[in-house]
């Protein structure tokens, strides 16, 4: 069985970010960036599915610049056999990226698609939902504990309520929660040997897909500080803060 996994190129979870000075967006510029964890998660799974021997191909996807070709290399170090870019300098919103990815699966037919439940800069958590729609596939997201079993995915992901476990026909749609699993430390000699890998390289156009914007993100600002807490001598006290200062009941 084939399996496509998508990852994305964010700031680093280490790095603090910074608004910029016009209020347009997110400044990148000389910061590091690293790939999304969740989609590093995505990526240690079909690893892991592919061990188990119910795997036989794993293809990393990313969409965006030049640069995304690190990040598909570190995906290729994890375990991942070749990677596919889909290279485009416009920003992309999770239905453009869903709309590539359903291109990339008709052209590759997968038994099986995984991506991070969301990504750390956008927090959308959106293009795994919507790629399934676009491929009436069964989906099973927030996955936290993945097997196959006579032909079959049975998927543990986490609700409200506790626990809930689906089982899947194939070909179908995974995303990942934190607690799936912990990704491989990648060794110097992976990396050597994903710079031999096979990494191709497609534009929009070439897959036939519009990724237009249909979102405009008018102005981002950085979320008001935290004033410092205080202590009150009693409950009467608390309650009156609350109901006449704070203003939350």
């Amino acid at each position: 069985m084939k399996v496509l996994v998508a990852v994305k190129r964010v700031v680093d979870y280490n790095v603090k970010v910074r608004v910029k000075s016009d209020n347009t967006g997110v400044d990148i510029a000389n910061v590091k960036m690293s790939m999304n964890p969740f989609d590093e998660i995505a990526v240690e799974e079909a690893v892991r599915l592919k061990e188990k021997g119910v795997v036989t191909e794993i293809i990393a996807v990313s969409c965006g610049v030049t640069q995304c070709q690190e990040t598909l290399r570190t995906a290729m170090a994890i375990g991942a056999d070749r990677a596919i870019l889909v290279e485009t300098a416009e920003e992309l919103q999770p239905l453009a990226v869903a709309k590539l990815l359903k291109a990339l699966m008709d052209k590759e037919q997968p038994g099986l698609v995984i991506l991070g439940k969301q990504a750390i800069d956008d927090d959308c958590n959106q293009t795994g939902q919507m790629l399934a729609a676009l491929a009436d596939l069964p989906q099973a997201t927030f996955a936290s504990k993945v097997e196959a079993a006579d032909g079959k995915l049975l998927v543990t992901r986490e609700v409200d309520g506790g626990m809930e476990k689906l089982q899947l026909s194939m070909p179908a749609i995974i995303t990942t929660d934190l607690r799936l699993n912990e990704p491989r430390y990648v060794t110097l000699p992976n990396i050597m040997k994903a710079k031999k890998k096979q990494l191709d390289v497609f534009k929009p156009e070439d897959l036939g897909v519009d990724i237009s914007s249909r979102i405009k993100t008018l102005k981002v600002v950085e979320p008001p500080k935290r004033s410092a807490g205080i202590k009150v001598a009693d409950v009467a006290a608390l309650v009156d803060k609350l109901k006449n200062e704070a203003k939350v009941i």
